[in-house]
C-alpha cells in the first residue's frame, strides 16, 4: 500500500485561546514530502496533529487518502503514524533502544494488526516482529551497532539526531501510509538538518507520504505555511517576536494541548 494524497480547503482549528491555525489550503500527491513551515508558536504542531487524525479541526475540510476530516479521523489514525512530537511520542530516557523497539513491536502485534495475525504460532510472530524492527531501523537510518552500547544504549545517552531517528523507526514499525514528524530542525546543525531531510525524502520516495514540521523547508518539498494571514488567527501578545525558540515551542505545545482538550478526539 502506498502513501496518501492530502487535500485541505480553508482548514482551521480554534481552541480556547483563539485560532491555532486557519485558512490552510493545499493539494499533494501520494508519497509527497510535505513541509509544514513556520515559526515556533504558529500552529505547526496543531496542524500536524489535525492532518494525522489526532485533533479535530473546527473550520474547513481536509481529505487524507479516503478519510474526510474531521468526521473520519479514527480511520486516518489507523493508517498514519507520528514521530518526535513533544507530549505525544516522547521517548522514555530510562529505557534502552531495544526496549523501546520491543515494546512498540509488541503493541503493534496486539493492537495494530488483524486478529488472524495473533493466532499465528509464537515463533512466526517473533520473526515478523524482528523483520518489522529491522526494516524500520534501516528506513530510519539508525545503526544499533554504532551506538555506544548497541541496542542496550539508553535513550538519555542518544545524540539528538539519533533520538529523532529512533522515534521515526518506532513510527515506521506500524507501516503507516502517512508519517507525521514534528520539530525536524530543532537544535540541529545545518549538516544534521540535511541528514534529516535526506531521511524523510527517502521515506517519501519509498512510498509513504511524509508531513514534517520545520522552520525552513527544503526546495523540493511541498510547502504548507502556518504564517499568520489573518489578524485574529493569533494575537501578537500570544506570540512575541522576540520570544526564545524554546519558550515559543512550549507555548505551541500548550496551545495544541488546549485545543485538543477543547475539540476532543474522534
Amino acid at each position: 500500500m502506498g502513501g496518501l494524497a492530502v487535500t485541505a480547503r480553508d482548514f482551521g482549528l480554534r481552541g480556547p485561546r483563539g485560532w491555532a491555525f486557519r485558512g490552510v489550503s493545499f493539494t499533494t500527491e501520494p508519497g509527497s514530502l510535505i513541509a509544514v513551515a513556520g515559526p515556533s508558536g504558529s500552529g505547526r504542531t496543531s496542524l500536524l496533529l489535525a492532518l494525522t487524525g489526532r485533533m479535530k479541526a473546527t473550520e474547513g475540510t481536509a481529505t487524507v487518502g479516503e478519510a474526510r476530516l474531521p468526521k473520519q479521523s479514527a480511520a486516518l489514525r489507523r493508517v498514519s503514524g507520528l514521530a518526535h512530537v513533544p507530549g505525544v511520542t516522547d521517548l522514555d530516557p530510562a529505557l534502552t533502544v531495544a526496549e523501546h523497539l520491543h515494546e512498540r513491536a509488541l503493541l503493534q502485534s496486539r493492537f495494530g494488526d488483524s486478529l488472524r495475525g495473533l493466532l499465528r504460532p509464537r515463533a512466526e510472530r517473533a520473526n515478523e516482529a524482528k523483520l518489522r524492527i529491522d526494516t524500520a531501523l534501516a528506513a530510519a537510518g539508525l545503526d544499533r551497532q554504532a551506538l555506544p552500547k548497541g541496542s542496550r544504549t539508553a535513550v538519555r545517552d542518544l545524540e539528538r539526531l539519533e533520538a529523532l531517528r529512533l522515534s521515526v523507526a518506532l513510527a515506521l514499525i506500524g507501516r503507516p501510509r502517512l508519517l507525521g514528524v514534528d520539530d525536524t530542525d530543532l537544535k540541529l546543525s545545518p549538516a544534521e538538518q540535511g541528514e534529516v531531510w535526506a531521511l524523510l525524502r527517502s521515506i517519501a520516495e519509498a512510498g509513504t507520504t511524509v508531513l514534517a514540521v520545520c522552520s525552513e523547508a527544503p526546495e523540493d518539498a511541498v510547502v504548507v505555511s502556518t504564517q499568520t494571514r489573518d489578524n485574529d488567527v493569533r494575537a501578537p501578545e500570544d506570540q512575541p517576536e522576540d520570544q526564545p525558540e524554546d519558550q515559543a515551542l512550549d507555548h505551541e505545545v500548550k496551545e495544541a494541548s488546549n485545543a485538543l482538550a477543547e475539540t476532543g478526539r474522534s
